[in-house]
């Protein structure tokens, strides 16, 4: 399964916070904006950091995207 930050995105465009902002409240690297940008694997403290400083819980700032497989289903 892919990972999708959108719902984080649209949460700091609700609560009008940069990315900048939230990356050194929440005390992570640029290199972690790329990788939320990009979809990519951040670190579970990170997203904790996030929920904490944005007063959030996990399902609010991303989203699990079944891949494509194929045609196939499950089951």
């Amino acid at each position: 399964m892919a990972v999708s930050y959108k719902k984080l995105f649209h949460l700091l465009i609700e609560k009008n916070m940069t990315n900048a902002q939230l990356q050194q409240e929440a005390g992570f690297s640029a290199n972690i904006i790329t990788r939320l940008k990009r979809g990519g694997y951040i670190s579970l403290e990170s997203v904790e950091s996030i929920c904490r400083v944005l007063n959030c819980g996990v399902d609010d700032i991303l989203e699990f995207i079944p891949e494509d497989n194929g045609g196939k289903e499950n089951g």
